[in-house]
C-alpha cells in the first residue's frame, strides 16, 4: 500500500466519520464507504459486494432517543481494508464488521460525550453574539467525529499485512462463525424494522411474493428490478385510487375550456 492510497483511505474515513453525524450525504453508509475503499485499493468488486451485504445488516441500525446504534462508518472502512488487503472472504468481512461496529459504538458514545464541551462553548459564544465562534465550535466537533474513524483507520493501514493476517488467524473459528450467524440475524431484524416503519398493508402481498419468486426462480437483481417496475406501472393503471385521479384530470380540462368559451361569448 503506497502513500497516496494511505492518504486517500484516511480522507475517506474522515468523510465517513463526519457523515455519520451529518446524515446529509450518507457517506457513512456501508454501500458508499466500502465502495470508495474498494476503488482506492483497486478491488471495487469486493467493495461493492461487502458494502451491499453490510447495508442489508445496517438497515435497522439507527439512533433512537438515547439508544446509540452500532457504528457503520468505522465498520465499513476498516472491514473493507482488512478484507481486501488480507484476501479474506465476505463472510470473514461480515464477522470483522460486526465486531468493529460494536467497538465503534463505544467509541461513538465517548466522542459524543466530549463534544458536550463544544456545545457549552457555543452557548457562551451565542450569548456574546459571536457567530464565528459558534461556527468554529460546530466545525471542531465535526472534525472530532471524523477523527473518530480516521485515526483507527490510519493505525490499521500502517500495520504490516502479515501482522494483520496473524491477528485474524488467531481469532477462534467459533467466534467468527458466531459473528457471521449473528450478522445474518441482524439482517432479518433490520428488514423487520423497515417493514414496521412502512406499515403499508396493501403492499405486503408484493413484498412476500418477491421473496417467493427469489426462492423458487433464478431471476437476478436486474430482472427483479424490471419486474417490480412493470408491476408498479400495472398497479397504477388498475387501482381505483389512481384511476379516479386520471378521470378527474381528464374531465376537468374540457370543462374549463367550455367555461372559458362561454365567458368569451
Amino acid at each position: 500500500m503506497d502513500t497516496l492510497q494511505i492518504i486517500a483511505l484516511v480522507i475517506i474515513a474522515l468523510i465517513a466519520g463526519m457523515g455519520s453525524v451529518l446524515d446529509e450525504g450518507q457517506t457513512h453508509r456501508p454501500l458508499i464507504a466500502c465502495t470508495l475503499v474498494g476503488v482506492v485499493l483497486g478491488d471495487i468488486t469486493t467493495g461493492v459486494i461487502l458494502g451491499g451485504t453490510l447495508e442489508m445488516m445496517a438497515l435497522g441500525w439507527m439512533n433512537v432517543g438515547l439508544a446509540m446504534a452500532p457504528d457503520t462508518a468505522i465498520a465499513s472502512v476498516i472491514a473493507t481494508i482488512l478484507v481486501i488487503t488480507t484476501h479474506q472472504g465476505v463472510g470473514e468481512g461480515i464477522a470483522i464488521a460486526v465486531a468493529l461496529a460494536a467497538a465503534g459504538q463505544v467509541l461513538t458514545i465517548f466522542t459524543r460525550t466530549i463534544t458536550v464541551f463544544f456545545i457549552h462553548r457555543a452557548d457562551k459564544y451565542a450569548t456574546k453574539g459571536s457567530t464565528r465562534g459558534i461556527e468554529l465550535m460546530h466545525v471542531s466537533a465535526l472534525i472530532l467525529q471524523g477523527l473518530r474513524v480516521a485515526l483507527p483507520t490510519l493505525a490499521v493501514v500502517m500495520m504490516n499485512v502479515e501482522t494483520v493476517q496473524a491477528m485474524l488467524a488467531d481469532i477462534p473459528h467459533v467466534v467468527t462463525r458466531g459473528l457471521q450467524i449473528g450478522g445474518g440475524i441482524v439482517v432479518v431484524v433490520g428488514y423487520a424494522m423497515v417493514i414496521n416503519m412502512m406499515n403499508v398493508k396493501y403492499l405486503m402481498p408484493f413484498f412476500f411474493g418477491g421473496f417467493l419468486l427469489a426462492a423458487f426462480t433464478n431471476f437476478n437483481l436486474v430482472g427483479f428490478g424490471g419486474m417490480g417496475l412493470v408491476i408498479a406501472l400495472l398497479w397504477m393503471q388498475i387501482h381505483p385510487k389512481y384511476q379516479a385521479k386520471t378521470a378527474l384530470a381528464a374531465t376537468s380540462g374540457p370543462a374549463n375550456q367550455v367555461d372559458d368559451d362561454d365567458l368569451d361569448a
